[in-house]
């Protein structure tokens, strides 16, 4: 059964912005201010390059391609049922790991240090529970949590405003290496990556060859100025201090003076990681789905709800796999991994958008060879058990998929 059209341009755009300007915003600068130091803000340009280059790639497929699954789609369609399958697991894993660390997030501002645990856990339930009702509500639900997120985030500017007066100078960051910045652009890449979450959904978005690039670029191009802003503010505020900071928005506030105005930010916080994590969990569902389609996962997660129009079971098993992880996990490791599996994901991307020509091209082929070398650049300086752990998991999907031909072969 095919999935209903029943998201506009604006809808698009929300889940867009409601997986980008999420948890990353407010957990992913202790990791990458540790990594790139004085250098953050390179690495943070470095980032925004490399998944601009990539989302015109997935702007460009999902034109031709308007179907569920992403780059899992568009890479058996352009190069073949392998590349395909490497690029649907990817993602799957990768965003599975996403999934965990915006649970995670939530649960930090939003709970008791001993209670982070089963709130997260309790968090990826309740978000399962509204995907398996139906897109129309996850987009609506999109919309809001993006509002009271983008409220907080002026809260938090407004505060970094007022503590970088005289006299207020925070310690200096560490002295940069190229290294490090690179490493940082990785770990930043991770809060990028969330317009993948339109093409994903090309079955359900209405006039797809307009409204996907469209939204793309839009949602793409609001969260870049969310994070230039943020990353100025902490970096300001807070200086070296931020790299040990659990919740540094938080801590932002709490260093202007306004007491007051924490609580406001932990609910944003909150917010913004329920909104990324409602979005990312719809959009590993439909690469599930199609992925199950071609048999490249188990076939009982293609069937679609009848009623609803989505794919219940597939949404069931993603949010199995994401509490299983929030169970074992911590978040650093959780966004080394996904930014691994994400990073490989785009690189098959832009391979699979290089080899389009004639009324396929909307963009010179020179944004991809940026997008796919950025991408190894990247994924080749990530923590090294990051990198290690999501090597393990690839080459088990591949011994799975290899497995599975051998058996239907028989």
């Amino acid at each position: 059964m095919p999935l209903a059209r029943r998201l506009n341009l604006a809808d698009a755009i929300a889940i867009g912005l409601g997986s980008m300007i999420g948890a990353g915003v407010f957990a992913v600068w202790a990791p990458a201010l540790g990594a790139a130091g004085s250098g953050i803000l390179i690495a943070l340009a470095i980032a925004a390059l490399v998944a601009f280059a990539n989302a015109t790639s997935s702007a460009q497929l999902a034109a031709v391609h308007p179907v569920a699954g992403g780059t899992y789609a568009y890479a058996r369609a352009e190069i073949g049922p392998w590349s395909g399958f490497i690029a649907g697991w990817c993602f799957v894993i990768g965003k599975i790991a996403s999934s965990a660390a915006m649970a995670m997030t939530f649960a930090a501002y939003a709970a008791p240090e001993e209670w982070r645990v089963p709130v997260a856990v309790l968090a990826v339930a309740a978000l399962v529970t509204v995907n398996c009702f139906g897109i129309t509500r996850t987009a609506l639900l999109t919309r809001i949590l993006v509002v009271i997120t983008l409220l907080g985030l002026a809260v938090v500017t407004a505060a970094g405003a007022t503590a970088a007066a005289p006299g207020a100078t925070p310690d200096a960051l560490p002295d940069a290496t190229l290294y490090g910045i690179l490493q940082g652009a990785g770990l930043l890449f991770f809060a990028f990556a969330g317009y993948a979450r339109i093409a994903t959904m090309g079955e359900e978005v209405t006039d797809p060859a307009r409204t996907i690039p469209r939204a793309i670029v839009f949602a793409l191009s609001g969260a870049v100025v969310v994070y230039v802003v943020i990353g100025i503010t902490v970096v300001s505020t807070l200086g070296a201090d931020a790299i040990g900071s659990v919740h540094p928005l938080a801590d932002v506030v709490a260093a202007a003076g306004w007491a007051g105005a924490e609580p406001i930010v932990r609910v944003a916080a909150a917010t913004a990681s329920l909104g990324a994590l409602l979005a990312l969990l719809t959009g590993i569902g439909r690469t599930t789905l199609a992925m199950a389609r071609e048999h490249d996962l188990p076939r009982f997660l293609a069937h679609v709800a009848p009623r609803w129009h989505v794919p219940r079971r597939a949404e069931i098993a993603i949010g199995l796999a994401v509490i299983g992880i929030v169970l074992v996990a911590d978040l650093r490791g959780a966004i080394g991994f996904s930014s691994f599996g994400v990073l490989l994901y785009y690189l098959i991307a832009n391979a699979a958008a290089f080899r389009q020509h004639g009324a396929a091209r909307h963009y010179p082929r020179f944004l991809q060879v940026i997008g796919a070398l950025g991408c190894l650049v990247l994924v080749s300086t990530l923590p090294v058990l990051a990198s290690l752990a999501g090597t393990a998991v690839v080459l088990l999907g591949i011994g799975y998929r290899i497995l599975r031909l051998r058996v239907t072969r028989r």
